[in-house]
């Protein structure tokens, strides 16, 4: 989610990979499997999980790889514009380790100092907010907030009279980047 305010990768269980590679039968590689699922299978304390805490385990592994993907492609489209890193809310899943449940990336939503500088941070802030796959509702609203900047920032452009647009024009100091630019790359 974009965190429309102007303002550490947790570690979380990943199995070894043998030399072999992925789908690999060997007996080394089919008894480090069976080590690692068995290390991923205990509580804190050393006991098994039940079949209900296995099930929670595997949904907490699935939810935090979709948080963290959703908040990198946020971070990716940024184009500078984000405030840091992505912060993400945890919960500590039944074999003690902490997964990400949700997540923001805060990014600076404040106009620019001209209407072009603010037409480029409006379509920057809009691509970042429908950067995931699945946009949340908040992204969709920081994404109509961008769009009603852009739309301010055009009308602002188009009021100029014709000297004052190539003024502007020659003061400008970055291209203006449109937003199928930022949606190709993400």
């Amino acid at each position: 989610m974009i965190n429309a305010v102007s303002s550490s990768v947790v570690n979380s269980y990943r199995p070894a990979t043998s030399s072999c590679g992925p789908g690999c039968t060997c007996a080394a590689c089919l008894q480090a499997n069976q080590a690692n699922a068995s290390a991923a299978q205990k509580a804190p304390n050393g006991q098994p999980l039940t079949s209900e805490q296995v099930a929670q385990l595997s949904e907490l592994k699935k939810t935090d790889a979709e948080v963290r993907r959703h908040e990198q492609a946020h971070l990716a489209a940024s184009g500078g514009l984000a405030k840091g890193g992505p912060s993400y809310s945890l919960k500590t899943g039944p074999d003690g380790q902490q997964y990400a449940v949700g997540g923001e990336v805060q990014i600076d939503t404040s106009p620019g100092k001209t209407p072009e500088e603010t037409l480029r941070k409006a379509r920057i802030i809009r691509a970042a907010a429908l950067a995931p796959a699945e946009p949340s509702g908040p992204d969709q609203a920081v994404a109509a907030k961008a769009q009603s900047m852009e739309q301010q920032a055009l009308q602002e452009i188009a009021q100029r009279s014709p000297a004052q647009q190539k003024l502007a024009s020659a003061y400008q100091q970055q291209p203006q980047l449109g937003l199928s630019h930022f949606q190709s790359a993400a």
